[in-house]
């Protein structure tokens, strides 16, 4: 080898060594004992934004009366009851300078209270409490980033009794994100407080064109996100569906608990979907086994949406202990199937919920018809099934029943399939049920190795063909 490129490469393996010898991360991971299941809750951004205008907007600009009467929504309208337990505070909260010390501070006319007196009248409901800042010079406002500041800020929002931060990415170069995210996680975990962590590390990495380090990300944070700003409309969903459905190889194996892919808030109630299109994002959030953050005006949100997202069945779906992720398993000419495992699991057989998705717009509904078994449905003593959001009884189904339903355009149905001998009389020994059990390890990777639902379903296609089976289907030209 040639002697000057074998001395380059002892410098650069040199290099490596030092950095890596004094690098905080070596002396702690994120196991912070957070997000066992997604979080839950309600974030400001994409319904209120960056409106900094209290004079003229008093009622919508970010400020800590808009938090303190979404916190007090909360617990009264039942959403806290329901599972829903952080108020995250978004971008533009910042004053547009630090401190004389360097420390942040909260704009002083929109949060006179300063943020610990925020957190704890939140805190003083039940609620937790989050914050947003940005690993940059900048936050995507033009407020204050963390660059420079790491360890002060952390130290900060602990003595601020925050609970979660959303670390965003703006004003930073991506290629820095794989120490500094790191970097900052470690600082957050050595004050001490428990500190959901939220990142936007994979994002803007794949934004630059740079593949992420998903095992890396997950050792360090307990939500990222991984693809574009929800917005209100069903094209922004949409899109988000596809990314989800056609990159799911790469994503779905990094979740799992305390580890979760976040496709961005939750948008029901909002102005921009249908009563169809709502069940059909919530329902998909839980499949996805997402965070579930609310962005919506809970002052003026009618019954029918509020229904949706306090819906208990489909949330103990996202909240399923297992913490797997669902999957796409099948696609063709508008209609998708999408089934996730979940408890209670009897020796080798999962439950599953699947979304029977339509997502034609010809205005008429679509009948589905498929055999359990190509869901992958095999368990011989049959399932109990029933309907999430109508609480329709289908009884008790074996692998060779067919399954029909009736799915409206751009929503969905969704079901829950519950291995039937889970509630049989006979108890079966306790290392045969999981999910039943307080002593079973919730970690997935533990589970019989009964997973060929993720890799192929290679007989549904011929169970979903035919007009008689899928009918009102075809395609107009």
């Amino acid at each position: 080898m040639d002697p000057v490129r074998m001395e380059r490469r002892q410098i650069l393996r040199f290099i490596s060594a030092v950095i890596l010898l004094t690098s905080p991360l070596l002396t702690s991971t994120l196991e912070n004992g957070l997000a066992r299941t997604p979080p839950m809750g309600w974030l400001a951004w994409e319904r209120f934004r960056c409106n900094t205008d209290c004079v003229n907007d008093p009622d919508n600009c970010i400020s800590e009366r808009l938090f303190m009467q979404m916190a007090d929504l909360l617990v009264s309208e039942g959403y806290a009851a329901a599972g829903y337990e952080y108020i995250n505070v978004d971008d533009c909260w910042l004053a547009k300078t630090r401190d004389a010390s360097g420390r942040l501070q909260a704009d002083p006319e929109r949060f006179p209270s300063g943020m610990k007196a925020l957190g704890n009248y939140i805190h003083s409901k039940g609620l937790k409490f989050g914050i947003y800042e940005d690993y940059g010079n900048y936050t995507c406002a033009g407020y204050p980033g963390i660059l420079g500041y790491l360890e002060l800020d952390a130290n900060t929002f602990a003595e601020w009794n925050v609970d979660y931060v959303k670390l965003d990415g703006c004003y930073s170069h991506p290629v820095d994100m794989d120490r500094g995210y790191p970097e900052f996680g470690y600082y957050l975990n050595r004050t001490g407080r428990p500190m959901l962590y939220s990142c936007s590390w994979p994002v803007y990495q794949i934004y630059s064109g740079i593949e992420p380090n998903y095992t890396s990300i997950k050792s360090s944070c307990n939500i990222w996100r991984n693809f574009d700003d929800i917005q209100d409309s069903w094209q922004s969903v949409q899109t988000i569906i596809d990314y989800y459905g056609e990159n799911q190889d790469a994503i779905v194996p990094h979740a799992g608990p305390g580890h979760w892919n976040d496709p961005d808030m939750l948008i029901v109630g909002n102005f921009g979907l249908s009563y169809e299109q709502s069940k059909s994002q919530f329902a998909l959030w839980a499949i996805w086994a997402s965070p579930l953050l609310m962005s919506v005006d809970l002052r003026t949100i009618k019954p029918d949406y509020k229904a949706i997202i306090q819906n208990r069945k489909i949330i103990a779906v996202n909240q399923d202990i297992l913490g797997i992720q669902g999957r796409r398993i099948y696609k063709d000419r508008g209609i998708e199937i999408w089934a996730r495992p979940i408890t209670p699991v009897v020796r080798s057989d999962f439950s599953y919920a699947i979304v029977f998705l339509n997502r034609r717009t010809d205005g008429t509904p679509s009948e589905v018809s498929v055999i359990n078994r190509e869901l992958g449905l095999t368990h011989e003593a049959g399932y109990i099934v029933e309907d999430l959001y109508t609480n329709k009884d289908y009884g008790i189904l074996t692998p060779d029943d067919k399954i029909t339903v009736d799915v409206n355009p751009s929503g969905c149905v969704m079901l829950r399939f519950t291995v039937a001998s889970a509630f049989q009389k006979t108890r079966l020994p306790q290392n045969h049920i999981f999910g039943l059990s307080s002593n079973i390890n919730q970690d997935h990777r533990q589970l019989p190795q009964r997973l060929q639902w993720l890799a192929r379903f290679p007989n549904i296609a011929r169970s979903l063909e035919g007009a008689d089976q899928l009918k009102k289907r075809e395609v107009s030209e």
